[in-house]
């Protein structure tokens, strides 16, 4: 394999690490921050979710999982995103990333028999949307920091 091939590959695997890193911190500490909320032990307790530290554990892989995709999204299809803000693209695939886990995580409990369904799928997008939206923003950002400077 020609050496720039491999320093380019690299250097591809270096940001995407980065940025993945980055969102995850913040998906992270965005879900500490919001758990604490009395709302999210009341939705916690809805759905006999485990106890606050172990969604402060589970959040930080999970957080770094869903950074990965959007950063590797934002890195592939950079130019096929309409917009020239890397920021924005960067929000608009963590918000197409929101839609996704939300049919995947919120649609099948909306179906164990709570009596409030509406209600407690409401206040679970109110807490996933400022997750994904800070994850968004930050990898836009560091994507923003690492490409301009190069």
């Amino acid at each position: 394999m020609n050496t720039n091939k491999k320093t380019a590959r690299m250097a591809g695997f270096l940001n995407l690490s980065k940025l993945t890193i980055g969102g995850g911190v913040v998906f992270w500490v965005t879900t500490i921050a919001i758990s604490l909320l009395p709302i999210a032990a009341e939705y916690r307790s809805a759905f006999s979710k485990a106890n606050i530290q172990t969604v402060w554990v589970a959040s930080l892989p999970a957080g770094l999982i869903i950074g990965c995709c959007v950063s590797y999204s934002l890195l592939r299809f950079f130019d096929k995103i309409p917009t020239k803000n890397p920021i924005l693209k960067s929000v608009i695939i963590s918000l197409i990333t929101l839609v996704i886990a939300t049919i995947l995580n919120l649609v099948p409990h909306s179906f164990l028999g709570q009596s409030d369904v509406l209600h407690y799928f409401l206040i679970g997008i109110m807490l996933d949307a400022p997750r994904f939206l800070f994850l968004g923003i930050v990898i836009g950002y560091l994507y923003k920091r690492l490409y301009e400077s190069a």
